[in-house]
């Protein structure tokens, strides 16, 4: 039976020489695999479609395996993301992480959202780094993670100069800094930021103006902290660090020149 989902295509393998297995994100129906015949022929009706990033509406047909796909409409083309390569590195890394955190075939619409509306600001040129982390931030909470970000996580007090605890998982105020020996002192900025990615609502998001060094404090906040909760390895990840540090010697010439 032929049913139509929409959805945004997180990634697309190759299969034999002309066909693509396509993974989907839906709201209704969550994380799903098709079979894309053809799709790989550059005059196939399937071969748009399939992109990475595609937003659709897809006519699938499903099946006790895995289901095919017979057509295909896009309805964003994401196009400025995959024509650029910092924008498509990072938004193959998020597609992985979220294909990383969920499970198939499980609904959920929170994702759904998260990711579509990263996805249009992302393709609108909005701050890819920024937008990365406040993902990173909202996937805590899918894959289990709660940090204590709203006060002390030692002792609850809400008052004096925080830091941040990898270890024992959250805020540590200044009185309870002993606690953790190898605690963050990050800048007031970027533990501001950490608290705001993970509680705002992403849908009133104004213009970003963040600073180099406190990208810095952030990425490596949320780095260390994924690398101790999470159990994800992420093969994207390296390739964008890759990227980041080209990016920062690009940056460091101009300022020289």
């Amino acid at each position: 039976m032929l049913q139509k989902i929409e959805g945004i295509v997180i990634r697309a393998s190759s299969y034999g020489e002309t066909n693509k297995i396509v993974t989907i994100f839906t709201r209704e129906k969550g994380k799903l695999a098709f079979m894309a015949r053809g799709a790989k022929k550059p005059n196939s009706r399937l071969s748009a479609v399939t992109q990475p990033f595609t937003h659709g509406s897809f006519l699938v047909r499903f099946g006790s395996g895995l289901g095919t796909m017979q057509q295909g409409e896009m309805l964003t083309s994401m196009r400025h993301i995959r024509e650029d390569l910092i924008m498509s590195a990072y938004a193959a890394y998020m597609a992985e992480l979220l294909d990383k955190s969920v499970e198939e075939k499980r609904a959920n619409p929170y994702v759904y959202e998260l990711l579509e509306q990263t996805f249009h600001y992302l393709n609108e040129g909005y701050d890819a780094e920024i937008l990365t982390h406040i993902f990173e931030m909202k996937m805590l909470q899918v894959i289990g993670l709660r940090p204590e970000l709203s006060s002390c996580v030692n002792c609850g007090s809400q008052e004096g100069r925080f830091a941040f605890s990898i270890r024992e998982n959250g805020l540590l105020c200044h009185r309870c800094f002993g606690i953790d020996p190898y605690l963050l002192q990050l800048s007031t900025a970027a533990l501001k930021l950490l608290r705001l990615f993970y509680f705002f609502d992403l849908h009133r998001l104004g213009k970003i103006n963040v600073k180099e060094e406190t990208k810095k404090e952030i990425r490596m906040a949320i780095s260390l902290y994924y690398d101790e909760y999470s159990g994800i390895y992420l093969k994207s990840r390296r390739f964008l660090e890759q990227i980041e540090k080209m990016q920062l010697i690009f940056d460091q010439k101009e300022d020289d020149d």
